[in-house]
């Protein structure tokens, strides 16, 4: 399997200006990843997981970013529905930074990685039916893409790998580069929505 098709986040030059149909594609690209770390060996599992933990690092802090703060005030019960997406973010990224510590070809790798593809395929199963259903009912067109454009320029902002010594504070150091990665994609989020 030396073909690797599912694009890097910001690779994807598709032209968005739906918020909800970027995050669905993005879902799409999350599971195919998945399929592509499964499937390979040695190199291209490490190439792949690369890839998976910066798509995943940068998706969720996105939908953190820019989702869940719209889908606190924009419908009744969001509050809630983003309490429960970021209690299933939080134990995501807990067992994407242990793995992002593992060797690849540590068997322990592919249980965990099984493990962690069921919650974010739970989780993005959630976030499709509370919140995105209804962010398309309840913002127009021009919210939808203002929306998209945030995330799109973080996808093109946050860096492939983070760079040593860029990591801040001790929630860094506990979740190591992972976190670190987020940290950026988060100011990359603001930047381009003008909080930065």
């Amino acid at each position: 399997m030396s073909e690797l098709h599912t694009p890097h986040a910001g690779d994807d030059m598709a032209e968005d200006d739906d918020v909800v149909s970027l995050l669905m594609r993005q879902h799409g690209h999350i599971r195919n990843l998945f399929d592509e770390v499964e499937a390979a060996k040695g190199e291209e599992r490490r190439d792949a997981f690369r890839r998976l933990v910066r798509l995943l690092a940068v998706h969720e802090t996105a939908e953190e970013e820019v989702v869940h703060p719209f889908a606190r005030k924009g419908f009744p019960g969001g509050e809630q529905v983003v309490k429960d997406r970021l209690a299933e973010e939080k134990a995501a990224k807990e067992t994407l930074s242990a793995l992002d510590d593992m060797d690849t070809d540590d068997p322990k790798f592919m249980p965990r990685l099984l493990k962690l593809r069921k919650d974010v395929q739970e989780h993005a199963r959630a976030e499709e039916r509370y919140e995105f259903t209804h962010i398309r009912r309840s913002t127009d067109v021009t919210g939808l893409a203002a929306m998209a454009k945030a995330i799109k320029a973080a996808e093109a902002m946050a860096p492939t790998r983070p760079h040593p010594g860029v990591e801040s504070g001790a929630k860094n150091m506990a979740l190591g580069p992972v976190a670190a990665l987020m940290d950026r994609t988060k100011d990359a989020v603001r930047q381009a929505m003008g909080k930065g």
